[in-house]
Parts: C-alpha cells; structure tokens; sequence
C-alpha cells in the first residue's frame, strides 16, 4: 500500500468498513511545528496514543516501541483486526503520524498509510469534523509480528559509528546537530553522533506536507550516503527520525530503521561518545 494519501483518496476510502482512522497526534511541542487543532477529529477516529498506550511501559526514555505482545495487545485493545487498512493522521500537519505507520510496518502491517497534511488538510478542504473521539466496540484480532531491525538499540547504532557500517542520519536542527545551542530537554549534552550526517526535518515538509518525491530526490542526493548500506534515522525522542524515514521509503530507498532511544537517550549517556 502506498505511504501517503490525499484527502480525496481519503474522502473515498473513508466509507469501507475496514478502515481504521487513528489520530497519532503527540501531546509535546515538535520544533517548527505549526499550530495544532486541539480537540477536532475526523469523524470515526480512534487514538493511538503513543506515550500512554503504544509504548514500553515503565522506560525512562519517551514513547519507545513496546514488544511485539505489548503492541499486539494495544491495537487488540483498540479494535484492530489483521485485515485492517490503516489510515494514520495528526492534528498539525505530517509529523507524528510517521511514526505511527513505521510502528505498523515494523509489525508487519503494509496496510498502513498516512495522510499526507494531516488533520489541517482536512479542514482546508471543507471536509467533516466532529469533536469527540470513536471508542472500540470489540475486541480486534490484530497479530503483527516484531521485525528487530525496525527500531535498533543504543548499542547497535554505537556498533556501526564505530565501524562506520551504516548511514546515521540525524533530524534535529543543524545547531542542535553541531552542539551550537542546548538541548531541549534538560540534562543532555550537546552535540551528535560520531560518523553521523544532518538532514532536518523540516526540509522534507511544505506546509505540513511531504514534499513530492522529486524535490526528496535531490535532497537526499546531496546526503551522498554509502548505496550498500543501511540507512538508520536519529533525531530526539524517535518520532520526526520517521519523517526521513517516510521519505527516504517514499523515493525507494531500502534496509531502514530508527534508533529509538534517539538523542534522548545518547545525550543522556555519558559513556557514548559525541561529535560537534
């Protein structure tokens, strides 16, 4: 199934008993991020709540993949069945719900996709919203199975820096990346990942949007990255990496991953090692 849908893609598909319509929206503040629509959904919107429900439970680090059980019971929960077309969206453009279909897909879920402008481009197209969220009625028969090399460890990606045995790719913005400025988040270093390239997010997106696979071509192509290798994808808690992630899969590129733990975790770590 094909990553991005429009909204008159999604207005056709919206009337199939088989989709599901998940608002993946994060409750942060993602940098650059336009304003969010606060409490509109698409009508039969479920919520994928990545922080309290689609997560590792009892980690100190945020939103991290759960186990292959722990995913599979959410989404059961949830009233995901395995024949499912998944339609994933956010409140304020194309920046959470990557990471939402890159969860699917790391289950083994391909009938995922996400809808290219998010809750904002439904509204400017004049299309329904109502202001609750749909519950599940039932219980789903959701049954991914976990792929390991979908979310990678702290440990992995050290693996590779060291051996320079992968492309790292890093989201944040270029000061960020160079240590020019402080985190974010308290109590991290500055800096980034040895043997590691900048590519921030937001010169994937116009307006919320994913740009056209051309414009990620040429982008891309000045990353000069190593064709025989993978490609793995940093930023700072595991969510706008995805972003690249989706666009890099959007123009054909293969063997990718995320780093989960992300700067989050890295920064925090005083025994792995930082360029500025």
């Amino acid at each position: 199934m094909q990553a991005l849908i429009t909204t008159d893609e999604l207005k056709e598909l919206i009337s199939q008993p088989n989709v599901k319509l998940l608002d993946a929206s994060i409750a942060f503040q993602i940098p650059s991020e336009g304003k969010k629509i606060k409490d509109k959904w698409i009508p039969n919107t479920l919520r994928f709540d990545y922080d309290n429900d689609f997560c590792l439970p009892n980690s100190n680090l945020p939103h991290m993949m759960p186990t292959e059980q722990g995913f599979n019971s959410s989404a059961q929960q949830l009233g995901l069945n395995n024949e499912d077309v998944v339609v994933v969206y956010d409140n304020s453009g194309t920046l959470a719900a990557p990471r939402a279909w890159w969860m699917f897909r790391a289950m083994g879920h391909h009938n995922v996709c996400i809808l290219n402008g998010g809750l904002p481009a439904w509204v400017e197209a004049g299309l329904p919203i109502v202001d609750t969220l749909s519950q599940p009625t039932e219980i789903g028969n959701f049954t991914g199975k976990l792929n390991p090399d979908a979310f990678l460890s702290a440990h992995t990606v050290l693996t590779h820096s060291n051996n320079c045995s992968a492309n790292i790719v890093d989201a944040r913005a270029k000061a960020r990346f160079l240590g020019e400025v402080p985190e974010p988040r308290e109590g991290l270093r500055s800096g980034h990942i040895p043997n590691s390239v900048c590519l921030p997010f937001q010169e994937l997106l116009t307006d919320g949007h994913i740009k056209p696979n051309s414009e990620l071509q040429q982008i891309f192509s000045r990353l000069t990255l190593d064709s025989d290798s993978s490609i793995i994808f940093s930023c700072g808690s595991g969510v706008t990496a995805c972003i690249l992630l989706l666009a890099a899969y959007q123009i054909g590129l293969q063997n990718l991953s995320v780093y989960d733990g992300s700067w989050t975790e890295w920064g925090a770590d005083e025994t792995l090692p930082i360029e500025h």
